[in-house]
């Protein structure tokens, strides 16, 4: 099989999945039996000054989709409510006891640099492998100047990744948050710092839901709420975006990124890495199925690299980055239409539904005594795809390229853009 051993910011592990810090680093219990089912690493759950903070009943809500739970997953819990020592020295056995697997420590201490001295001399006498910044959660330790209030200010965000780099050996990576208009700030200040890598997405802010009898959102506190953190596979989308703007940067070229957000199955994890991360965390999908799924991780991304003939992840990482252009680059005269192939269309109506009520009226209902029949009308059809996406079959709606004989334009250079170049 394909080699997925990973090599992250001078970082080794056997493969590229290692937990995200979460519920399930919390505690070596945890995170032995997620190293025993074979993930390559984890990021314990983020540490803290003590006395420890204290976290709330109840913690998590859900968002369910069409009969889907999780779809989107949201928490008000904040860093971990243990003792220091107690974690320090839980860190500190389980890197004896598993040299080969990542073993990151996630940190939140108060904005001040003896603060984060103090703590990361704590950490690097673990024996642990690297520290990851949590400058990305938006909810609880927010309201006390840490987390995403650090993330969402580059000068703070590089400042205190100089003090970690000047303070401590280990290589030093800084969790970024979404909630900023643009992810490129953040990224570039880290860089900037001298951050060895970055970790993105943390989660954003949210409200899952509200509580119709209490009156109050979710999850609820003794009838009363607040936002929390949304991930889960809802939010793949977004970190995607935001992997692939830092990749393809080029103030943070060679920045190692370690990519995060709604990744459950390898599929996800191609895709990331495609975009430009070198290693993946998974969270949402590890609370909700187990630690057991990284058998399904390792040997589906191993099987597909070696259908598609990666001998290892370098072949893999970033590949995709070359196609991610902005707008204004994409071939204004490329034409596509839709295709429905009749043997496995069930006549349910939904493509022509969608095209008549809300698109561009490209497919055609005809009755056949008793029976219907759809087919697209090609001069119509502008290529959107609604069809494809609303049609409940696989495969059934197909998009097929046409050719125009146009030569390719784009809006750069289209008659239509008063602001054309000649």
């Amino acid at each position: 099989m394909a080699d997925l051993r990973t090599r992250f910011a001078g970082i080794a592990s056997p493969n590229p999945f290692w937990l995200a810090s979460a519920p399930p680093t919390d505690k070596e219990y945890n995170v032995v039996r997620a190293f025993k089912a074979g993930w390559g690493g984890a990021v314990w759950k983020t540490l803290g000054e003590d006395p420890p903070i204290v976290n709330t009943a109840s913690r998590y809500g859900t968002l369910e989709v069409g009969g889907m739970r999780m779809v989107g997953f949201n928490n008000i819990e904040l860093i971990t409510d243990r003792p220091l020592e107690v974690n320090l020295r839980e860190i500190a056995q389980v890197k004896r006891a598993w040299p080969d697997r990542a073993l990151i420590i996630s940190l939140m201490v108060p904005c001040e640099e003896e603060s984060w001295k103090q703590i990361l001399k704590r950490v690097e006498a673990t024996g642990a492998d690297g520290v990851e910044l949590n400058f990305g959660c938006p909810h609880g330790m927010s309201e006390r100047g840490m987390g995403s209030a650090v993330g969402q200010v580059p000068d703070y965000v590089e400042m205190v990744t100089r003090w970690c780099k000047a303070h401590s050996r280990m290589p030093v990576l800084v969790k970024l948050t979404p909630n900023i208009t643009s992810i490129l700030g953040p990224a570039r200040a880290a860089k900037r710092g001298g951050a060895d890598g970055v970790s993105l997405i943390n989660t954003l802010n949210s409200v899952i839901g509200v509580d119709l009898d209490q009156m109050a959102p979710m999850p609820t506190v003794a009838g009363k709420g607040t936002h929390g953190g949304y991930c889960g596979p809802a939010v793949k989308p977004i970190a995607l975006h935001m992997v692939a703007e830092i990749a393809r940067d080029p103030e943070c070229a060679g920045l190692p990124i370690s990519g995060i957000g709604g990744i459950a199955t390898w599929r996800d994890a191609a895709e990331f890495l495609a975009l430009g991360a070198s290693t993946v965390q998974v969270c949402t999908a590890a609370m909700h199925y187990g630690f057991k799924i990284a058998d399904d991780l390792v040997d589906g991304l191993g099987n597909w690299m070696d259908e598609k003939g990666y001998a290892d992840l370098g072949g893999l990482v970033a590949r995709a980055v070359p196609n991610v252009t902005d707008w204004q680059h994409l071939d204004l005269n490329y034409k596509t239409v839709a295709r429905i192939d009749q043997d496995l269309c069930i006549k349910c109506g939904l493509c022509h539904i969608a095209c008549e009520d809300t698109s561009h009226q490209a497919v055609a209902q005809h009755k056949n005594g008793a029976g219907r029949r759809y087919e697209v009308i090609d001069q119509e059809c502008v290529g959107c795809n609604l069809c494809m996406h609303a049609c409940p079959v696989t495969g059934c709606i197909s998009m097929v390229e046409i050719e125009t004989g146009l030569p390719t334009v784009t809006w750069k250079e289209h008659p239509n853009n008063p602001m054309r170049r000649a």
